[in-house]
């Protein structure tokens, strides 16, 4: 149930800025994330992982963006969220670029980037 909330959340965020920064969209998209975020990891792990010391300037900047979305101001929201997400999840970055970089070890990928590579069109 989770993973699926969170799906339909990143759906409706990804819906709401395809459609000129929709404040419903967004805004549904931001509860089912939520949602599904403490379906999955439960309710005490994802209190105690915005609520931490070192990452509450992050967590105000991520849940005033929410805020600002539910408020019908989805732009400036946005961009809180965006800016709080990235300082909350700025030690997970090189672990997820580190395993977009092992990628490329695995025989079938490998072949499709040197194809890729290969190809040198002129136009």
């Amino acid at each position: 149930i989770g993973v699926g909330l969170v799906g339909f959340g990143l759906f409706f965020i990804l819906f709401g800025m395809l459609l000129y920064f929709d404040s419903v969209l967004l805004a549904f998209g931001n509860i089912l994330f939520l949602s599904g975020l403490v379906f999955i990891i439960g309710f005490r792990r994802t209190f105690t992982f915005f609520f931490q010391r070192p990452k509450m300037k992050g967590t105000s900047f991520f849940l005033g963006g929410v805020l600002t979305v539910l408020m019908r101001w989805p732009l400036l929201g946005m961009l809180l969220e965006a800016y709080g997400f990235v300082l909350l999840f700025r030690s997970f970055f090189p672990v997820a670029f580190g395993f977009l970089g092992s990628l490329a070890n695995i025989p079938v990928l490998s072949k499709l980037l040197e194809k890729v590579g290969e190809s040198s069109s002129m136009v």
